[in-house]
């Protein structure tokens, strides 16, 4: 799984943007900021999701892991796939997409383009309640220092460490590292949680 990619911006197009790593070229379809971080810059940095599926694999490019964390949200409804997901990020900010669901501003996602009535509200139905202070805080300008995921990920995360052998203090204290260091998924915070263990 391509995560993170750090390297020179070779090419920008409106549909992705080819960044150079180690000789070779990612095709990387960004979100509006990232796209925005990345012009007229020579070298560039995007945290990435990799979507594998039957016609081919993609690669989803963000400005950083609270963007990134949002468009796993936004994918985790139903009927929002990975482009869907990227159109709104390149129309929305962040902080407006978490301010729109939390204020069940359906008309916001409405004006998307590609994104109906019924997908506005599913979105805001189902993701309404796993927004957290973090991302209204964000939403508000002020920096976020941990990223949100939700509540049962989290305690996926802490059962595993406790069936490696590790107390429930350790574990959760371990979650609690991995989670400020940027994970936002149960990988990502096992991967760094036995790190720092």
């Amino acid at each position: 799984m391509i995560g993170y990619l750090k390297g020179n911006v070779k090419y920008i197009s409106a549909e992705y943007v080819l960044l150079e790593v180690g000789g070779v070229g990612y095709e990387v379809i960004c979100s509006g900021a990232a796209f925005s971080k990345l012009s007229g810059a020579q070298e560039g940095e995007v945290y990435t999701y990799m979507q594998v599926k039957e016609d081919g694999v993609s690669l989803f490019g963000f400005a950083d892991v609270q963007e990134k964390a949002l468009f796993l949200k936004l994918t985790s409804v139903q009927g929002v796939g990975a482009k869907m997901a990227i159109s709104i990020l390149s129309s929305m900010r962040p902080a407006d997409v978490s301010a729109a669901i939390a204020t069940a501003d359906s008309k916001r996602f409405a004006a998307v383009k590609g994104v109906g009535k019924k997908t506005a509200e599913r979105i805001i139905l189902e993701l309404h309640g796993k927004i957290s202070a973090d991302e209204l805080l964000g939403a508000s300008g002020e920096s976020t220092k941990a990223v949100s995921m939700p509540v049962e990920e989290e305690d996926d995360a802490v059962a595993a460490l406790m069936g490696l052998g590790f107390t429930k203090q350790e574990s959760a204290r371990a979650v609690s590292r991995a989670k400020a260091a940027g994970a936002t998924t149960v990988e990502d915070i096992l991967a760094l949680a036995l790190r720092g263990m």
